[in-house]
């Protein structure tokens, strides 16, 4: 096994290490197989090692890696007319990470409301259990105190309400509010889904009051609630969305898409990436979207993310006093843990089993399974799982 004490602790990684991956499954050095139920923390939505990304990032590697955005691109003025046209927006901007594209879009904001004339609208208003990722920006909107610790002073302007109440978004977008920046479904908080109400008065109050709606759809977006963007599962339409994660099935790539009204905020040198765009992430990532059409992914998310639900309730119900009722959407799912403090150490134990899952919020369980995961895996996982939960 190998131990790179070169890197820096900035991980408790699992003790094994990958070499290889087939579909829903990883292969670590010594040969065993791991089911996948986590997929990179909801990244490899097409599983391991699939042709066609490997196909694309080969045959872009032979042609063109790198050329900066001092120029244009096939691969990147594709990605970008096919992203705005299905999510129905005006502009893209490509960067790294979904970090990077939460920045992107809390700058875009800003400048969009200064462009404007409205030199006082500036603040960025954040729902409690939200997180946008580790960047100085990104983390000031991301409710959580652990992450923050040790990191101040963070940039200032950042505010937050509660998620899900209206009553209190009511009172908390005024005339300084430059946008409002929600996930759909919050994955770190223990996977947590916004209320339709909530997004629709989101909307009606940022039109009402001149703010823009950032939706972070960085780990819900891209399939994995049932539609390629999670907000058509709510019938909210942002003026921003920001996507990364799954988007090149495992390749680098963040991706802000804005509205007409947002995307006149930014004017050339307002913002850059030297790596954002970049050819072989770029051609990696129209591969991803030519698999799922040809694939129908939405409708197989929605058969898998019944069975999944179906097979976590049954093991919750017999497991009474372990764990909770599973919550979340399509296939990004949260199961409460109910004894303290033991997510973690039924996560070792169902690794142990050869089950990877993930967990949030110190005491859930998340699973974030590649989309192509078939109902023979979902039983599989299921019975690792019951095997995990029982005495340890």
């Amino acid at each position: 096994m190998v131990r790179e004490e070169a890197l820096l602790p900035t991980y408790n990684r699992a003790p094994i290490t990958i070499v290889a991956g087939e579909g829903c499954e990883l292969i670590d050095d010594r040969g065993r197989r791991y089911l996948d139920c986590i997929a990179g923390i909801a990244v490899c939505v097409l599983g391991h090692a699939h042709p066609a990304i490997a196909d694309a990032v080969a045959q872009q590697a032979r042609k063109l890696v790198h050329a900066s955005n001092l120029y244009y691109h096939e691969p990147s003025g594709s990605l970008a007319r096919e992203l705005v046209s299905r999510a129905g927006m005006h502009g893209a901007f490509f960067c790294n990470s979904g970090t990077e594209a939460n920045e992107a879009a809390i700058k875009l904001a800003r400048k969009s409301a200064y462009r404007r004339g409205e030199t006082q609208r500036n603040a960025i208003l954040a729902c409690t259990g939200s997180f946008h990722g580790r960047t100085l920006g990104a983390l000031a909107a991301t409710a959580n105190d652990r992450y923050q610790e040790g990191f101040g002073p963070l940039p200032a302007g950042f505010t937050f309400v509660p998620f899900n109440d209206v009553a209190a978004l009511e009172e908390a977008i005024d005339e300084k509010v430059a946008a409002l920046i929600v996930e759909p479904v919050q994955g770190e908080s223990g996977v947590h889904v916004a209320d339709t109400q909530f997004l629709a008065a989101a909307r009606r109050l940022c039109d009402e009051r001149g703010a823009l709606l950032i939706f972070d759809e960085i780990q819900c977006g891209m399939g994995r609630t049932g539609s390629l963007f999670a907000f058509e599962q709510f019938g909210v339409r942002p003026d921003l969305v920001t996507l990364a994660k799954a988007l090149a099935n495992g390749l680098p790539i963040g991706a802000l898409l804005a509205n007409e009204r947002a995307a006149g905020g930014f004017a050339p040198g307002d913002h850059g990436s030297t790596f954002g765009g970049s050819p072989i992430p770029c051609a990696a990532a129209l591969a991803h979207l030519r698999v799922r059409d040809a694939l129908d992914l939405d409708a197989r998310v929605r058969a898998r993310s019944a069975q999944i639900f179906g097979a976590l309730a049954r093991l919750a119900a017999v497991n009474p006093g372990v764990l909770g009722t599973p919550r979340g959407l399509g296939l990004l799912i949260g199961v409460p843990v109910i004894e303290p403090n033991q997510a973690q150490a039924i996560a070792a134990a169902a690794r142990e089993r050869g089950l990877l899952i993930g967990t949030a919020a110190g005491n859930t369980l998340r699973f974030a399974p590649p989309l192509i995961i078939s109902e023979e895996e979902i039983d599989r996982a299921a019975s690792l799982l019951q095997a995990a939960v029982g005495p340890r």
